[in-house]
């Protein structure tokens, strides 16, 4: 039977990227990945308010597609569009709040702590996501060229980057490396630090200085290291500025602490969705006392997938 393909629509930030092929590879769809970049006027308005027009969006080469799954604000009108004006049918899904009428896609795929409820709404415990338990598993000896060979544990700490929300100010950071280090003094681990394509490189820099040659911090974005650090690591820290990062780590089933960062305004939907997780049992906060739970892994994004193939087959 011939697979069906899929056009994915993001911003390009990773953790749209994470969602849109995570979905497309559960599915187990041929798909192409396209950048969408609005017109300058376009790119300031909400989407209700954008024309569903090519006028709207820069144009680019349409490959054959039978469905489309689109994640982030700007990539909204260019999916309706291309629903609207295709010559067959066209499923369309989209994840996050589109914050336009609903019933103009197929399906929306919506984290619970968004709040949003319907027919076509399928609600997800945090991000869905393109990381696999075997992608871990066999990306697990990666670091070892990087990390000390030691017997000590190995801590990851899995960094975000700066938002609206919260600042990678130095003060902030030498708070969390600070709770780290004095932790380390009790438990003496080995703490490999990981960045993301959002972290600043000063932020990198500094963890190199504060945490010095006893530990290894990985400079440059390397999803292999990331994938390693998952697998290897007994403890898991994440900066509390990337749910995506946070559903990702809950893929291990391993006990994982946030990193909170004192909010620039009301953080009131992040801190749902951490809630969320802290009922599921999933997470606490860096500075609680560290202890060894266990909780069901949670793959929300093959959950997902099945029910989407269902709704396809109907």
């Amino acid at each position: 039977m011939t697979k069906l393909k899929g056009l994915l629509l993001t911003e390009g930030m990773h953790g749209m990227i994470s969602q849109v092929e995570g979905l497309a590879k559960a599915l187990d769809i041929d798909f192409t990945h396209h950048k969408v970049e609005l017109k300058s006027f376009w790119k300031i308005i909400p989407p209700r308010f954008t024309p569903i027009s090519q006028t709207s969006f820069k144009e680019f080469n349409k490959p054959d597609f039978d469905i489309i799954i689109s994640c982030g604000r700007k990539s909204v009108i260019p999916s309706i569009y291309l629903k609207k004006n295709s010559q067959k049918k066209i499923y369309n899904i989209h994840i996050q709040d589109p914050k336009v009428n609903f019933n103009l896609f197929d399906l929306i795929i919506a984290p619970e702590h968004d709040g949003i409820r319907g027919s076509n709404i399928i609600n997800t415990k945090g991000a869905i996501h393109y990381l696999t338990k075997t992608e871990i598993n066999d990306n697990s000896q990666y670091l070892k060229s990087f990390i000390k060979n030691d017997e000590r544990k190995i801590f990851a700490l899995i960094m975000g980057g700066p938002t609206r929300y919260y600042d990678y100010s130095t003060k902030n950071m030498k708070r969390i490396f600070s709770i780290l280090h004095n932790l380390n003094k009790k438990l003496n681990f080995q703490l490999v630090v990981i960045p993301s394509m959002r972290t600043p490189k000063n932020t990198i820099q500094y963890a190199k200085e504060f945490f010095g040659e006893n530990h290894s911090v990985i400079e440059n974005i390397d999803k292999n290291a990331y994938l390693s650090a998952l697998a290897l690591s007994e403890y898991i820290i994440v900066t509390c500025d990337s749910s995506s990062m946070i559903s990702e780590a809950a893929l291990t089933g391993k006990p994982i602490y946030v990193a909170n960062i004192l909010p620039n305004r009301n953080d009131k939907r992040f801190q749902k969705f951490r809630n969320l997780f802290r009922e599921l049992n999933i997470i606490r906060n860096l500075g609680e006392p560290f202890e060894n739970w266990s909780y069901e892994k949670l793959d929300e994004t093959n959950r997902v997938a099945k029910i989407i193939k269902e709704k396809i087959k109907q």
